[in-house]
């Protein structure tokens, strides 16, 4: 799948995987050493998500059901947790400095296709 910032036509992934079942969700990038430029975990639905016994950090964007970003966690580091947004739909985990790089931002429009 491929994650589009629609607010500035930035590509924030294009190789993105789903967890959307319970288990999926339970282990998300814990059995990963890290997110290469490009990949990204989409968590649905998750209003708050947890770094714990991560190895790496990594950028979270939350998403209302507008696609909308209503939260975002620039560069995360393990063994962090954030607080739970209830207005969101789903969370994606980037590589650390996707956000920075492709200047998304708070209430950006963002595309999953």
């Amino acid at each position: 799948m491929k994650i589009i910032n629609l607010s500035n036509n930035a590509v924030l992934a294009d190789k993105a995987g789903m967890a959307d079942t319970f288990w999926k969700r339970l282990v998300g990038l814990l059995n990963r050493n890290s997110l290469e430029k490009g990949e990204a975990l989409i968590l649905k639905p998750a209003n708050s998500i947890h770094t714990f016994f991560m190895r790496f950090p990594i950028d979270v964007l939350f998403l209302d059901k507008n696609s909308k970003i209503i939260a975002l966690f620039p560069v995360l580091r393990p063994f962090r947790i954030t607080p739970v947004y209830f207005g969101a739909y789903l969370a994606i985990e980037l590589p650390a400095g996707t956000l920075q790089l492709t200047q998304t931002k708070l209430a950006d429009s963002i595309k999953i296709e």
